[in-house]
This record gives structure tokens, sequence and C-alpha cells, in this order.
């Protein structure tokens, strides 16, 4: 299984989610692209590199970017958010 690291502003987007949600992307989300990185859908363009996981809770849906590093087994946790804007803010994020 992987490591996971964060990035530093996943506390901000994390503030964002209802609490009961924040607990299943904890229990249920993370450990499922923990075990098996390749779940998450490859993306293209400037986003080249990035991997991203969607789920759907209570009718919202959810993105969560991340990188796998396969030589040190660790994955980097972009970004968790709601669909609506998710794209945009995440080139911006990267791009900083």
């Amino acid at each position: 299984m992987y490591e996971v690291e964060y990035h530093p502003k996943i506390r901000k987007d994390l503030k964002k989610i209802d609490p009961p949600i924040r607990e299943k992307i904890r229990t249920k989300h993370i450990p499922r692209i923990l075990s098996d990185p390749e779940i998450g859908e490859n993306l293209a363009g400037d986003l080249r590199g990035t991997s991203c996981y969607h789920f759907k809770i209570a009718k919202q849906e959810f993105r969560i970017a991340y990188i796998t590093d396969e030589r040190s087994e660790k994955i980097l946790i972009q970004m968790i958010a709601k669909r609506g804007d998710f794209y945009t803010l995440l080139k911006r994020r990267i791009q900083v």
C-alpha cells in the first residue's frame, strides 16, 4: 500500500465539506486510492501526470486529484472538492 502526503491547502479544501462527508473521504475514498492508485482517471493537457478519482455522496459529485510517485510509493493528494470549478481551481493550484 502507498503512503499518503497532502498538499498544504488540503485542510482548507476539507473545511468546505460537511463533516460526515469528510469522514467518508478519510475512511473510504483515500484508502481506496492508496490501495489501487490506478483507480483514478489520468488527466490530459495542462494536468498531465495527475489522476482524478470521482465519487458521489448525497447527490453531490466530488473529485480527488492526486499524483502517484511509483519510486517512493507515495501519493500526493493535490485537491479535494466538489465538481463545480474543480479543474480550473486545480490548474491554478498546480501552477503556483
